[in-house]
């Protein structure tokens, strides 16, 4: 029996981090933020893909494993002839990074070679990343995102701010914020998108482009703030015994999307909720984990309560 095509897609890149240790040892590590969200979906049981197209080569191979492992739908994951992307961290403290990709396996994703039908399945798309600041790529995910969107398809962005995403990004950005259902964004993403240290300003700018999306914003320790309209909700996190704070993002868009698909007829603080429980579950893991999804509800039973209205 052929497996149902999947409802969460996750669209973008999978890359390969190069992480520098202090013994001159480079150590290799699978990853990509739209990847690590599906990643996480797929590992809490939701029918979630990732669109998009790998090496064929060791780093490839690695990520195509640690997607059967997470049990993510691979018709979706291509794997092409092409070098790998590769993410240079030399420096973890600050974080310092550049990436290797001319002509990389990313960059030759077809969504039509995706399953057939794949479109008709589709409830979420998740965009954003790198792959919208590299052509052509960019504009090919571009096309789909409008293509879904004009389908009914509900789209969630994630800008994912990267040193990659200069001036010559702003135009996506504004296209992508104006098709989005759901954007979330950082305290850093906004620093570095708009260029300034006005946040409030530019979180402003970014909900004026398009009023009906939910935005959910992330500032780390401080806690995350879900707007709707004319109201706002905000969190703190929960105290949790950090181990480190890698992936975290990713894991609070992976809850806010799950809380979205399971339950969207939930009041907007439940959603908040299980965006904050996911990202304090990823910080007690070493690394981009897949924070476990016990912990996540019981950290969203938790913090519900602790939700309050903003003035």
């Amino acid at each position: 029996m052929t497996q149902p095509l999947p409802a969460l897609l996750c669209f973008g890149e999978a890359l390969t981090d190069m992480i520098t240790q202090p013994d001159g040892r480079w150590l290799s590590r699978p990853g990509g933020a739209p990847w690590n969200v599906a990643r996480i979906l797929a590992g809490w049981g939701l029918p979630a893909a990732f669109a998009g197209a790998i090496s064929r080569d060791c780093f490839g191979d690695a990520l195509l494993a640690a997607s059967r492992d997470a049990g993510l739908d691979r018709r979706y994951l291509q794997q092409v002839a092409a070098s790998p992307l590769l993410a240079m961290v030399y420096s973890t403290q600050p974080p310092k990074y550049f990436f290797v990709g001319d002509c990389s396996a990313d960059l030759h994703f077809d969504a039509a070679n995706l399953p057939q039908g794949w479109p008709q399945a589709a409830r979420w798309a998740l965009f954003g990343g790198i792959s919208l600041a590299r052509p052509p790529l960019a504009g090919h995910l571009l096309a789909q995102a409008r293509l879904l969107k004009a389908a009914g398809v509900r789209i969630a962005y994630d800008p994912n701010f990267r040193v990659a995403m200069d001036a010559g990004y702003d135009d996506m950005l504004r296209q992508m914020v104006a098709l989005a259902d759901v954007v979330k964004v950082s305290d850093e993403d906004l620093a570095g998108l708009f260029r300034h240290d006005d946040q409030a300003a530019a979180l402003a700018t970014l909900r004026q482009w398009n009023p009906q999306a939910w935005v959910l914003y992330t500032r780390g320790a401080a806690g995350a703030q879900l707007y709707v309209g004319d109201t706002a909700w905000q969190l703190a996190p929960p105290a949790v015994a950090v181990v480190d704070t890698v992936g975290a993002g990713d894991a609070s868009m992976a809850g806010l999307l799950a809380s979205l698909w399971q339950a969207p007829q939930a009041m907007p603080a439940q959603h908040l909720a299980a965006a904050v429980a996911s990202g304090s579950a990823a910080c007690g893991m070493a690394g981009a984990s897949i924070p476990l999804r016990s912990a996540v509800d019981a950290l969203c039973q938790q913090e519900l309560p602790h939700v309050t209205v903003m003035a």
